[in-house]
């Protein structure tokens, strides 16, 4: 089987198509042919039904509303897989977890989580080597403050918010980084609103370079505080419920205001904006039910099942995306990687090799790309793995466990297990998931030991057991 090393060296199928078609879309986005700005804002554990436009009749939405009604909302959206760091590696690189460098909340104490290489080259890195400024604000969870992986290291000009995703439970926190420096907070300052402004802030100081702001807010994500429960206030819900949404509206709130300061700027037509989650929902038993977090999928985060891996997106580019569509188009955030690359008119480095394809000319009206599957690896508790190929999705819920064969399209609640009827299919996703894997000694797929998969990471410490991320 080939290892992760062994697959890095290999030579990338397609970059020269890629390349060749990148300054189409480059060229003369703006009215004075500058490059289009690229805002992709994160949102942490947020839930498919968590959302006005994906049928929430509960938590007020109307910015993230907003931007599916002057854009696209997607139906088939998915990402890195089904917990933070590894989802956000996946986005970071343009590789899937069975080639990824992080594939699970690998923790390192007392700060941080488990770094990807050094030599590791990200989206923010290709687009500063094509003259985009590069923002990471809101919450890293790549590699801990003196690594070789924090936000400086892998491309980003400039950082504000949480290296860590522990420390990022709290919303009140003693201190956070700024480019490698403490910023030391009394613990009575509500974090969010201060990323929400430190972002502002930065699109008005780079509002004359082409800029790349990857805005990863940490809300909804546990623990629940808000500093006013706005609308929620007298609503007869339990208190725990009415904080979350009060999180949620809060943080559309603030995306409304970067919308607003992006037409204050002349902007907005040259800005492809995308929200999305970064997993599946995080709420369980009564809350979950309270709002029907996860929509009409089966399972939540930590899940390979839909409920776990496909999540809530939409995006905005006015005159490239045609206004109130929705897409039933499958990608994954490792697309986003070569997406930007091509929307920046850059190339990849000689070699470098990614899993991901891009969605430009896909969500500008054009044809999907042609694609083979869709793979995700879990190391959460145990090893698991997911596939997609069309509409025949397949489980594997442990190490020797057999697969589960799903047809999405007739059952996309993945309530009818079909590997018993569709043996051909079964197998033709086994084999399919077994390309897609490469080895890596750091996640050995044959534990299935506490959170995190292994007990030890490589790097300057070792791990400890991994806590919720």
């Amino acid at each position: 089987m080939m290892n992760r090393r062994d697959f890095l060296r290999t030579t990338a199928a397609g970059l020269g198509t890629l390349a060749a078609g990148a300054g189409a879309w480059a060229q003369g986005s703006g009215a004075d042919g500058r490059k289009p700005n690229i805002v992709f804002i994160l949102s942490d554990d947020i839930g498919w039904g968590e959302i006005g436009c994906y049928g929430s009749d509960k938590v007020l939405t109307p910015t993230i509303d907003r931007i599916a009604r002057e854009g696209v909302k997607f139906n088939s959206a998915y990402c890195g897989t089904s917990v933070c760091a590894p989802s956000r590696c996946a986005l970071m690189t343009g590789l899937h977890m069975g080639h990824a460098s992080v594939r699970a909340n690998r923790e390192i104490q007392p700060e941080g989580q488990m770094p990807m290489p050094a030599d590791t080259v990200t989206v923010a890195h290709l687009l500063k080597r094509a003259g985009y400024k590069t923002a990471c604000i809101g919450k890293w969870g790549l590699g801990k403050p003196d690594s070789v992986s924090t936000p400086d290291k892998m491309g980003f000009d400039h950082f504000f918010g949480y290296n860590c995703q522990r420390h990022a439970h709290g919303y009140y926190p003693n201190y956070l980084w700024r480019n490698g420096q403490h910023v030391e907070l009394d613990g009575k300052t509500y974090s969010h609103d201060l990323m929400a402004a430190e972002a502002l802030t930065w699109v008005r100081d780079n509002a004359a370079s082409p800029f790349f702001l990857y805005l990863a807010l940490t809300i909804p994500h546990a623990r629940y505080e808000v500093p006013d429960l706005g609308p929620y206030a007298d609503k007869d819900w339990p208190e725990v419920n009415k904080k979350m949404a009060a999180m949620i509206t809060r943080m559309d709130r603030d995306i409304g205001r970067l919308l607003d300061l992006l037409a204050e700027l002349k902007l907005a037509d040259d800005t492809l904006v995308i929200f999305a989650g970064d997993n599946g929902a995080a709420t369980s038993g009564k809350m979950l039910e309270f709002f029907n977090s996860n929509g009409p999928w089966r399972g939540i985060k930590r899940s390979m099942y839909e409920g776990g891996l496909r999540v809530p997106a939409v995006a905005r580019w006015p005159g490239k995306i045609k206004p109130a569509t929705t897409s039933d188009v499958p990608w994954a955030f490792w697309d986003f990687l070569p997406t930007a690359v091509e929307m920046a008119g850059a190339k990849l480095p000689d070699g470098m090799k990614i899993d991901g394809l891009s969605m430009v000319s896909t969500w500008c009206g054009g044809p999907p790309p042609k694609r083979d599957y869709l793979y995700w690896e879990l190391y959460e508790g145990k090893f698991q793995q997911a596939i997609r190929l069309g509409d025949w999705k397949g489980v594997r819920t442990g190490p020797g466990k057999p697969l589960e064969v799903y047809d999405l399209k007739s059952d996309g609640e993945e309530a009818k297990n079909l590997a018993a009827e569709k043996p051909d299919v079964a197998a033709m996703l086994e084999a399919k998931m077994k390309e897609a894997h490469a080895d890596d000694p750091n996640f050995p797929t044959t534990l299935g030991g506490g959170k995190g998969g292994v007990k030890k990471a490589k790097g300057p410490k070792a791990a400890a057991p991994a806590k919720k991320g």
